[in-house]
């Protein structure tokens, strides 16, 4: 079974973080919990940089859309950036791109959040 791990950074006032592998059924919690830990600790702004993330189950979809509430009610968002085709091809699919912010390079992603935070 192919496994996760998650790598986090702050830059530029906004949270990476940068899920590596594939996030399934099996791996969701961990993904969720980073997530959750993030938001529990008033980290709003986050990014997702999936560069190195090959595969997204609906579970893991189901781990974002569980924080977005609460990051949009605090001023917040989550943006996604870097999504290899396949993995763009899931979140298009299934209405995410029309959801969520997508940016081809992190640091695209980062200026949007800077940007926001000057309106």
């Amino acid at each position: 079974m192919a496994d996760l791990s998650i790598q986090l950074r702050e830059l530029d006032g906004a949270s990476v973080i940068e899920p590596i592998g594939f996030i399934n059924a099996h791996t969701v919690k961990h993904f969720e919990s980073a997530l959750e830990d993030l938001v529990t600790a008033g980290h709003y702004n986050i990014l997702i940089n999936c560069a190195r993330l090959n595969y997204i189950s609906s579970a893991g979809l189901g781990a974002i859309m569980g924080q977005i509430e609460i990051i949009r009610e605090n001023g917040g968002d989550i943006m996604l950036s870097n999504l290899q085709t396949s993995v763009f091809t899931i979140f298009d699919t299934l209405g995410f791109t029309q959801l969520y912010r997508v940016f081809d390079q992190e640091e695209s992603a980062l200026s949007a959040f800077a940007s926001a935070r000057k309106s």
